[in-house]
């Protein structure tokens, strides 16, 4: 059987976007990251019970979730889908023109939550979802002429359904502020918050692990059927919750669509942790710590997700639930994979002159990633405490934690640049001594 990095490096040199695209989206998630902690920062006293509303608290959750989570999503697959799909680069003008749209529209989106502005907020909207949409033909286009890969296409064509409905409710609840919604605000939350987090952003991230985890594993693919019964499952869980979010038998959809989705990670847990044993690089280093964690996040989300459904007796639960999901399992990973993926795409590119490419190891900075790893965990713990005993100090230590991390992994990818522009130092060759 051939190992999953061979059949995905196979002639991908002439399958690259110029460093400069994927590379502005994921500093562009750096600079986010940074912005969230800051933002949730200023808005640490709403919280432990926070239950939406503008403010800097929802600012800091679509930092995170358009800024970081969304950006990441967008830079890797505009890169990473036309190299696994063997297909050429179809446009770099389009591909450039969803960042010059998308990045300052969800400035413009934070801002408007943050200063409770519904103008700017409604703006900022208009944009995110005109760069999204051309992102999801761009998506379309890419899946449609893809040759193999038939489990990460199948999980992009969901990824790509789920997002025509974040693109409908996020119009609706975004105008919902100027007296316009086009969905009832309750339904269209329900709908959002479940095909953004577990469709839009889940089914993509659930799909490239198929590609990411072997290859840096350097282990053979995924068995097909079996990675297409976890996506089944999960597409099913979808559409159950989409129900249930118009009202129809709501309660026990829910709990349904929970056990499903439950079902799906579970398999997709079993297939991943057999690509990490049968690989042939064992040690991962702490990046797939991250990675680990964001797993055991993502099971912990559905059960915080079951006791919502089943309207368990704790005010904070909402909130639980939601820092779970999105700063747990998602932003856990993206960050575990990040630092990953952007020296491995640097390393592609050659440096300037005649020098042979950087190896990722060489472009990697390690310090401030054993920085961010811990601060990123004291503010995931902090967080989930500063819930359970509704503490705003707590709240506000968790959001300090959290930006020196952010602000240790935006180093990382400073130096990371700096590396990748010049060429790598010449060895030293001891000279035998003469005798």
């Amino acid at each position: 059987m051939k190992l999953a990095a061979g059949a995905f490096l196979a002639g991908a040199t002439s399958r690259l976007l110029p460093a400069s695209i994927p590379l502005r989206f994921f500093g562009a998630a750096v600079a986010s990251h940074v912005l969230a902690w800051l933002a949730l920062l200023a808005g640490s006293g709403t919280l432990p019970r926070f239950a939406g509303g503008l403010g800097w608290t929802l600012a800091a959750l679509h930092l995170v979730t358009l800024g970081v989570l969304a950006m990441t999503a967008i830079g890797a697959s505009l890169q990473l889908l036309p190299v696994a799909t063997r297909q050429p680069v179809r446009s770099t003008r389009w591909t450039a023109a969803v960042f010059w749209l998308y990045a300052p529209g969800v400035a413009a989106v934070a801002l408007g939550m943050g200063l409770a502005h519904p103008v700017l907020l409604a703006t900022g909207a208009a944009a995110v979802i005109v760069a999204l949409a051309i992102f999801g033909v761009l998506l379309a286009l890419n899946l449609a002429g893809a040759r193999g890969m038939l489990t990460v296409v199948a999980h992009g064509w969901c990824a790509l359904a789920s997002l025509v409905v974040v693109l409908l409710t996020a119009l609706s609840l975004a105008f919902t502020y100027v007296g316009m919604p086009l969905i009832e605000r309750g339904g269209a939350l329900a709908l959002h918050v479940a095909f953004a987090a577990y469709g839009f952003m889940g089914m993509l991230a659930l799909g490239l692990s198929y590609i990411l985890i072997p290859m840096f594993a350097l282990s053979a693919a995924p068995p097909e059927r079996q990675a297409l019964a976890s996506g089944g499952l999960a597409a099913l869980a979808l559409v159950l919750a989409g129900v249930a979010a118009f009202g129809v038998a709501a309660a026990p959809l829910r709990v349904v669509a929970v056990l499903a989705a439950a079902a799906a990670v579970a398999l997709h847990l079993r297939l991943m942790s057999a690509s990490l044993k049968s690989g042939m690089r064992r040690e991962l280093g702490r990046s797939f710590r991250l990675v680990r964690i964001a797993w055991a996040l993502l099971a912990l989300s559905l059960a915080a997700a079951l006791a919502v459904a089943l309207d368990a007796p704790f005010d904070g639960m909402p909130t639980l639930f939601g820092i779970t999901l999105v700063a747990g399992w998602l932003l856990t990973f993206v960050l575990g994979i990040l630092q990953r993926i952007v020296p491995f795409l640097a390393s592609m590119h050659k440096p300037p002159g005649k020098a042979p490419p950087r190896t990722p190891s060489s472009l990697t900075a390690d310090r401030p990633l054993a920085v961010h790893f811990w601060c990123h965990l004291a503010a995931l713990a902090l967080l989930a405490l500063a819930v359970v005993v509704d503490s705003v100090w707590l709240a506000r230590l968790a959001a300090l934690a959290g930006a020196a991390g952010a602000v240790a992994f935006g180093a990382f990818f400073v130096i990371l640049l700096r590396r990748m522009r010049r060429p790598p130092e010449p060895r030293t060759v001891r000279k035998a001594p003469v005798v």
